[in-house]
């Protein structure tokens, strides 16, 4: 529940354009793919919970020309306020890893379906 929290949370920030490393995100492309699968918002989220308290590691992926200190700031905030507004455990820590930039001409590993 934690992880989901904060996958929405973190993918709420303008300038976070996918959760995951590389090879995460090619294999959730592939499962979300699938009949019947649902996009993954745990990716690129791991969560330690314990009784009160409770850590997190995110790995990010920013757009291009997006100042990554204010995304990474924006992202902590923001994922500190949602987890702990609805689970009521306190968040001790937050690590942001950026996995990567997303280029303006590169292509999404998932592709929009094109209508004829």
């Amino acid at each position: 529940v934690v992880e989901k929290i904060a996958g929405l949370a973190a993918r709420d920030v303008l300038g976070v354009h996918a959760m995951g490393s590389g090879l995460s995100r090619t294999f959730g492309a592939v499962r979300d793919r699938v009949p019947g699968g649902s996009k993954s918002v745990t990716r690129g989220v791991k969560a330690e919970v314990g009784e009160v308290q409770t850590a997190l590691d995110l790995e990010i992926v920013v757009d291009y020309g997006v100042a990554i200190a204010d995304v990474a700031k924006a992202v902590r905030e923001n994922v500190v306020a949602a987890v702990e507004r609805m689970t009521g455990l306190e968040v001790v820590e937050v690590n942001i890893a950026v996995s990567d930039v997303k280029l303006p001409d590169e292509e999404d590993e998932e592709p929009e379906p094109r209508i004829q």
